[in-house]
């Protein structure tokens, strides 16, 4: 039989209300907070403690049972679903699941602010505001996440174990301090963190009415509580790599202005693709000289939240959308659009996956709207 392999094993229990057996297990019952997914409405929460290392789950049945978490291939002679004598069930999982990727649900995904989407309670007490409801089929989660009342943030030390995340700051500032990047980080409006796959991290405090956007890849990753690392760490090492990915704080206040690959358009790259080695590409937008174009991308994902000024969204075949401050929008691969009549002060920040887009012009479009 293999030797040297990690075994854990977690009772597994369904509960009906997990956002008050949060404060329950941590608060009343001492027990410690290992992991919780997903950030922004989390269903499953795993607490430690006692000699106990127990799985919440929302809306689970009646008895979820034993799970044994091991890399070992011939645990249990290899078996994953168990059954005890006295009927309990146990399932065999691996320790270190591989992240999966779901394939992307093309679509083409108008958000709007005006719509007054729910915000909702998630992690340390953040507000989250879901910016790609289909989420494209799994493959990727975008979040409008503000904080009301400034102040120190009740976080700690942890890692998403995620393909990419972003974090861009919208409005206000907030203070996070990363594994090996030396001492805590001001982000403020027009700034943006890339955070490469498990980089430990932890948000310290945050300024009255805070607003960043989060995109992270896939839609649900799953939150751990790194309990023994301390943070600043004593090294700084700038060019450190997390799964070929290098951590990224890009300042608006030293942007470079250049041409955008879109008509009408200049843009300000923040070095995000040649850092995550074209995982992703993140761009704000600005007007320039020119009038806009219909044009078509190739990218497979391709998202824009409006954050300042106002435009008109023009989509083949698809009555116009006009936008405002807030609202977000997603366009598949191959579909032809047009920015239309946007303001002198309009502002986007757009994010594609991979970084490499090519931007094609598609020439007159006719009018197939509804």
């Amino acid at each position: 039989m293999t030797q040297d392999h990690d075994i854990r094993a977690e009772i597994c229990l369904p509960t009906t209300d997990l956002r008050a057996d949060l404060s329950f297990f941590g608060n009343v019952l001492r027990m410690r907070l290992d992991m919780i997914y997903p950030a922004d409405d989390p269903t499953v929460a795993v607490y430690s403690g006692h000699g106990l290392r127990v799985r919440l789950e929302q809306g689970t049945g009646p008895n979820p049972g034993l799970r044994i978490l091991t890399d070992d291939p011939d645990f249990a002679d290899g078996t994953k679903a168990l059954t005890s004598p006295g009927a309990i069930p146990v399932t065999i999982l691996p320790l270190h699941p591989p992240l999966i990727l779901p394939e992307t649900d093309h679509a083409f995904v108008v958000r709007r602010l005006a719509d007054q989407a729910p915000w909702v309670i998630g992690r340390a007490g953040m507000h989250y505001r879901d910016l790609i409801p289909s989420r494209l089929g799994g493959s990727i989660i975008a979040s409008h996440i503000r904080i009301p009342d400034g102040g120190p943030v009740p976080d700690m030390v942890h890692f998403h174990k995620v393909g990419f995340q972003l974090i861009f700051c919208y409005r206000g500032w907030v203070d996070v301090v990363y594994e090996d990047q030396g001492p805590p980080i001001r982000l403020t409006a027009g700034d943006c963190f890339i955070q490469p796959p498990e980089i430990r991290h932890r948000v310290l405090e945050a300024s009255d009415g805070i607003e960043v956007i989060e995109i992270g890849v896939p839609a649900e990753h799953i939150t751990e509580i790194d309990h023994e690392m301390e943070l600043p760490t004593p090294h700084l090492r700038p060019d450190r790599e997390w799964q070929e990915q290098k951590f990224v704080f890009n300042q608006a206040a030293h942007a470079d202005w250049q041409p955008s690959r879109l008509p009408g358009f200049i843009a300000r790259d923040t070095t995000i693709a040649e850092n995550t080695k074209n995982v992703a590409g993140v761009q704000v937008l600005r007007r320039g000289q020119g009038t806009p174009e219909w044009m078509t991308h190739d990218a497979d994902i391709h998202f824009t939240f409006m954050m300042q000024g106002t435009m008109t969204l023009e989509g083949e075949g698809k009555a116009p959308y006009t936008l405002e401050p807030g609202d977000a929008f997603v366009i598949p691969p191959g579909m032809a659009t047009r920015y239309a009549a946007p303001s002198d002060d309009i502002e986007l920040l757009e994010v594609t996956l991979p970084g490499a887009v090519s931007t094609l012009a598609s020439g007159p479009i006719p009018d197939h709207s509804a």
